[in-house]
């Protein structure tokens, strides 16, 4: 049973003793101390915070939690329910709030849950700001609202109608083009909001949706991370019912992958590089992606004219380095598109209709697309900590030993070989280290792996 504290948000397992996981009085805490922080941002009379949930089955009571501790601090709130982490995002910026709070454990196991915080642009907050939350939960000096100036709730449905409008308007979505296609597209909603949003999209670009899992139960029916040994029913799915491709989302929405026409991986890392390839042929520029991502964008945004650059780890980190390098598109190699055009968030379904006016426009198959692409393969492996691993004397060590090659520091270690690159970084979401290579062949790149994992088992002494 774990609690996670960080900067990124509030992140634990349902039940259990308060402080070591997240109970009902974390929740609590910890959404006070977030209105706390809102109240201190601006001094008006009046304060709004959206508020919305993925479908898995704590969900609910999480967000009644959060919403009236919100209401006790005087803070309106919108809530949306059922809803994704890219349509939330998007109603802060619509609704002109002070902030947003998504109830979601991402790819997480149904056991887990988490607050997810939004500043008043619908962005994550910056590790500055996840400080003075965190310290402002651990100080517990909190003021609350007298009985007249209570916040109240405000429901409103109609944001995952209205992310879809504003995605329709966007002017590299091509409606018509995709209405031609006559695509038909199998849908893994996980049972969770994504068998909610990405069928209402397809329908409103004029393609037959195939519903998998769509009943947002918040039963998960495998493992919630969209990885090809979790998408077996899937794959399956796409070639009996002779369709086009199939996508799977994560329970919030935020991560995208794809399933060819034969049932095979599109390859995660592969989402943003094909959404990345369509944008740049319209609109030339710049990309950004964090630095455990395929070397396959550098590549296509090299075609293309533009300047790749890798920056840390983490959403809030890619996103600062989009605005700093005024990148048209960027987002990470788990799948998460961010397109700014739209918004400033990992968002599925920009992602999908941006994938679908692509696959319009070159009208070939989904297969006959990726082979367009360099052909990398990633290793994606972890070690799990225990309290004898030293993981800043591990990380200083590999730095050392590969003093040689090129080697970056900003988020962990990676170090970049002519020909592969390996990147070892202590997970912000779970007690383990990872480490990703990529390489021309997945054998290389499992092979890398392996050793760098014996090289670091060699220095901790296990």
């Amino acid at each position: 049973m774990t609690l996670i504290k960080s900067i990124s948000g509030i992140r634990g397992t349902i039940g259990g003793t308060q402080g070591d996981n997240l109970t009902p009085i974390d929740a609590v805490k910890y959404a006070a101390a977030y209105g706390a922080w809102v109240k201190q941002q601006r001094n008006k009379d009046e304060y709004r915070v959206v508020v919305g949930r993925d479908a898995r089955i704590s969900g609910s009571m999480m967000q009644q939690l959060v919403m009236n501790t919100l209401v006790g601090m005087g803070i309106h709130v919108i809530d949306l329910d059922l809803s994704t982490t890219p349509t939330v995002e998007m109603a802060v910026m619509m609704e002109h709030a002070d902030g947003g709070i998504i109830l979601t454990a991402s790819h997480n196991p149904k056991q887990w849950n988490a607050l997810k915080l939004l500043n008043n642009k619908g962005e994550f907050l910056n590790a500055d700001a996840g400080q003075e939350i965190l310290d402002l939960a651990e100080n517990a000096d909190l003021e609350f609202a007298e009985v007249d100036d209570l916040g109240e709730i405000h429901r409103n449905d109609a944001y995952i109608d209205l992310h879809i409008d504003e995605i329709l308007q966007l002017d590299l979505v091509n409606k018509e083009a995709i209405e031609k296609a006559n695509l038909k597209v199998v849908v893994d909603g996980v049972n969770s909001t994504g068998g909610i949003a990405i069928p209402l999209l397809l329908e409103a670009l004029g393609v037959q949706a195939v519903k998998l899992y769509c009943n947002p139960t918040g039963e998960f029916p495998h493992n919630p991370e969209p990885l090809k040994e979790h998408l077996g029913d899937l794959m399956e799915m796409v070639k009996d019912e002779n369709a086009d491709f199939g996508i799977v989302v994560d329970p919030d929405v935020d991560r995208l992958a794809f399933v060819d026409e034969n049932g095979d991986m599109f390859g995660e890392e592969y989402t943003l590089v094909a959404v990345a390839d369509y944008v740049l042929q319209h609109t030339p520029g710049n990309t950004v992606s964090n630095m455990s991502s395929s070397r396959a964008l550098r590549d296509i945004t090299r075609k293309r004219g533009g300047a790749y650059t890798a920056s840390a780890v983490g959403e809030v980190n890619v996103v600062q380095m989009m605005k700093d390098t005024n990148a048209v598109i960027g987002g990470e190699g788990n799948g998460g598109i961010i397109y700014p055009e739209l918004h400033y968030g990992r968002d599925s379904l920009v992602g999908v209709a941006l994938f679908l006016s692509y696959l319009a426009d070159v009208k070939m198959s989904v297969s006959a697309l990726r082979k367009t692409y360099s052909p990398y393969f990633m290793s994606k492996k972890k070690i799990q900590l225990t309290p004898q691993i030293n993981v800043d004397e591990i990380l200083k060590g590999m730095a050392s030993k590969y003093a040689n090659e090129e080697v970056n520091t900003i988020d962990g270690v990676k170090i970049d070989f002519a020909e592969n690159w390996v990147h070892l970084r202590k997970s912000n979401t779970e007690p383990i280290i990872r480490i990703y290579t990529e390489a021309a062949t997945q054998e290389a790149a499992d092979t890398l792996a392996d050793a760098i994992i014996l090289e670091i088992k060699a220095i901790a002494g296990i």
